[in-house]
C-alpha cells in the first residue's frame, strides 16, 4: 500500500491540488473562476481520453472528437425533457422525442452508443499504421462531422441544438469526473493492454515477434478512448447547453491536441500540465481579444507554442517517463546493471 503511494506520488498530489482548488473555487472565488474551472475539468477528461489511444498507440486518433460529439447529442437527446423536445427540435423523429432519461443514465447511453458505433467502424482502421492510420481518421472526422451536421432528424442539422437552460454537469460532477478519469487513464498505462499497445508504438515488428496481436490491441483501446470521448462530450453538452456539430470539429481538438504535445503525448503528468497551461493561456487570451476586439490570437499564439515545441522538445514537457518524487530503488540497480555492461 505504502508503494502505491510513493510510485505514483505525482498522481496524488494532481488530484489533491484538484480537489482543493475545487472547493476553494466553489466557496470563495467568482462565478467566473467556478466556469473556467469547471470548463477545465471536463477538458481534462476529453483530453485524458485523447491521450489514452493516441500517446499509448503513436497514431493520431482525429475521429475522437466525433465520438465526443455523439455521446453529447445522444445523452442530450435522451435526457431533454419531452416537451422541450417537441418544442426546440420539432424535426426530431418521434420515437427520439419521446425518450427522457435521468442524466446519469443519458451518460451512459451516449457512451454505450459512441463505443458501439466505434466498434463497428473502427477494425479494419486499427489495420493501418504512420501516414495511412492517420489520414484514415482525419477522413473519418469528415465523415463523422457531415453526417452530424446534415442529420436534422438527430441533431438539428446545422441549426443550434439547445437543451434548456438549467445546467446539469456542475463543479463537484466535472472535478469527480476529471480526478476519477485522470487515475483511471494513469494506471490504464501499466496494464497488460496498455503496456502491449505502448509496445506496438516503441517497435511493431518486434511486437508481433512477441505473438501480440496488435490489431486486437488498438482495436479495445480504441474503443475505450471513444467512451472516455462520449464522457467529456456528454459533461460539455449538459454544461454549455447550446451547440452544434462544429463545436465539436476543427477548434476543439486544435485545442485540446495543443495540450498533449506541449505537456507531453507519452505521459499522463504532461498532458495534466499542458491542459493546465493551455487553459489559462487561452481564457486570458481570450480577455485580450475581447479588449482588443480582434480575433484569432488565442490560435495563433498556440500554433506558434505548438511548432516551438514540436522543434525544440517533441516529446512535450514532461518527456517521456512519469515523473517521480520519491527514486525507485530498482531505478538504480538497472542503471549500475546497464553500466557494468557497458
Amino acid at each position: 500500500m505504502v508503494k502505491l503511494w510513493k510510485n505514483n506520488a505525482v498522481l496524488w498530489l494532481f488530484c489533491a491540488g484538484i480537489i482543493l482548488f475545487g472547493i476553494f473555487t466553489n466557496f470563495f472565488l467568482s462565478p467566473l473562476m467556478n466556469d473556467i474551472f469547471t470548463n477545465g475539468c471536463i477538458t481534462l477528461v476529453m483530453v485524458l481520453g485523447l491521450q489514452l489511444f493516441m500517446g499509448n498507440s503513436g497514431i493520431l486518433n482525429w475521429s475522437y472528437m466525433g465520438f465526443v460529439a455523439i455521446g453529447a447529442f445522444i445523452s442530450g437527446i435522451c435526457s431533454m425533457p419531452v416537451n422541450l423536445k417537441e418544442q426546440a427540435l420539432p424535426a426530431m423523429y418521434p420515437f427520439l422525442q419521446q425518450i427522457n432519461l435521468p442524466f446519469p443514465v443519458a451518460v451512459l447511453v451516449g457512451i454505450a452508443v459512441a463505443v458501439l458505433f466505434a466498434g463497428i467502424i473502427s477494425w479494419p482502421l486499427m489495420r493501418l499504421s504512420d501516414s495511412a492510420g492517420v489520414i484514415t481518421q482525419f477522413a473519418l472526422l469528415i465523415v463523422m462531422n457531415v453526417i452530424l451536421l446534415q442529420w436534422e432528424q438527430v441533431t438539428n442539422g446545422p441549426r443550434t441544438f439547445t437543451m434548456g437552460a438549467m445546467k446539469t454537469t456542475n463543479l463537484w460532477i466535472a472535478m469527480f469526473a476529471g480526478i476519477a478519469v485522470l487515475i483511471f487513464v494513469y494506471f490504464f498505462r501499466e496494464t497488460t493492454l496498455g503496456l502491449k499497445l505502448r509496445a506496438s508504438r516503441e517497435d511493431r515488428y518486434a511486437t508481433l515477434a512477441c505473438g501480440i496481436n496488435i490489431v486486437a490491441v488498438r482495436y479495445q483501446s480504441f474503443l475505450i478512448s471513444a467512451g472516455l470521448g462520449a464522457l467529456s462530450g456528454s459533461l460539455w453538452s449538459h454544461y454549455i447547453l447550446s451547440f452544434t456539430a462544429k463545436t465539436f470539429y476543427m477548434t476543439e481538438f486544435f485545442m485540446i491536441l495543443a495540450m498533449i504535445i506541449i505537456g507531453g503525448s507519452k505521459t499522463v503528468t504532461g498532458v495534466v500540465s499542458g491542459c493546465i497551461i493551455v487553459t489559462i493561456v487561452r481564457k486570458s487570451l481570450q480577455q485580450v481579444e475581447i479588449g482588443l476586439q480582434m480575433t484569432g490570437m488565442t490560435e495563433i499564439t498556440l500554433a506558434i507554442v505548438m511548432i516551438v515545441f514540436l522543434i525544440w522538445r517533441p516529446n512535450g514537457i514532461f518527456g517521456v517517463k512519469e515523473p517521480q518524487i520519491f527514486n525507485n530503488p530498482s531505478d538504480f540497480k538497472i542503471k549500475e546493471q546497464y553500466e557494468k555492461t557497458n
